[in-house]
């Protein structure tokens, strides 16, 4: 095996986001829903014999040092002496949107790698590795829908229904941290039970919660609000995912949405029930 293309990295969005708490370490304890849907980036991966790593952008430049090549160099640690690769990258997932684009990167080149080098490492091992890369590494790379507690470790995973989404993405992004360090976050939202969510049925299920990190997202960035705004004259209610600054609304079926403004990323997605590369690791 010399090469693995059109490899998929689904983004995520969170239906809803709770704090329930702080450690004392600082890292916020959280419940979350994690939903794949079909907005991907798509990784090509070439076997190299010298022991190299090096990346392409096929599409939107990245940051020199993004989190495929830290996932490569990770994964190398594994492997034989001269295994090395030249990984493509076509980015169409925003960045700083609460979608895990980088995460979900970073997961498909570990499952890629895995394979190109014939390491056989099983999916434990991989979760090691990703959750020292960022903490939405091990969601994507076990690849199912999941009820998602702790810091982000904890993954049961659920079935959600089949349903169609409008997500909007803003020009303006949002650094997670400094929604995380506002003095103002609500942090010491109930528990939930998994079994409450679960008793909401079909499409109702996306209206379970809210995301905690909303006021806080508004606050430091108006497009996050416009963005609601905006699908909110096309009849759908919207909620921010993840820490921002993209937004989502349910569709109950698809249909013509006007353009978006400009600058904006504008996509109906439908869900996905499980990532395209599950099963890629034991």
């Amino acid at each position: 095996m010399k090469a693995l293309y059109d490899l998929p990295a689904p983004a995520k969005l969170n239906t809803f986001l709770h704090i329930t708490g702080r450690r004392d370490d600082g890292y916020h304890l959280l419940q979350s829903v994690f939903m794949l849907i079909d907005w991907c980036d798509t990784l090509h991966v070439e076997l190299r014999s010298d022991g190299g790593l090096s990346r392409e952008d096929l599409t939107t430049p990245l940051p020199a040092d993004d989190l495929v090549l830290r996932a490569a160099r990770a994964l190398q640690a594994h492997a034989r002496p001269g295994q090395g690769a030249h990984i493509g990258v076509a980015k169409h997932v925003p960045a700083q949107a609460g979608m895990g684009g980088g995460s979900s990167d970073a997961a498909t080149c570990l499952l890629a790698l895995n394979r190109l080098w014939n390491l056989r490492l099983p999916l434990a091992t991989l979760e090691g590795i990703g959750l020292r890369l960022g903490a939405d590494v091990p969601f994507f790379l076990r690849g199912h829908n999941a009820w998602v507690e702790g810091v982000g470790e904890k993954i049961t995973p659920i079935t959600l229904p089949a349903a169609r989404f409008a997500v909007l993405k803003p020009d303006a992004g949002l650094e997670t941290s400094l929604i995380f360090a506002a003095p103002d976050l609500n942090r010491s939202n109930p528990v939930a039970i998994i079994s409450g969510f679960a008793a909401h049925s079909g499409s109702e299920a996306y209206g379970f919660g809210h995301n905690d990190l909303q006021p806080v997202a508004q606050r430091l960035c108006p497009a996050v609000t416009d963005a609601i705004e905006w699908l909110g004259r096309q009849g759908l209610k919207a909620r921010m995912t993840g820490s921002g600054s993209a937004v989502f609304a349910v569709m109950s079926h698809e249909a013509d949405l006007p353009q978006e403004p400009s600058g904006w990323q504008l996509r109906q997605c439908d869900n996905l029930a499980a990532h395209p590369l599950q099963g890629w690791a034991d």
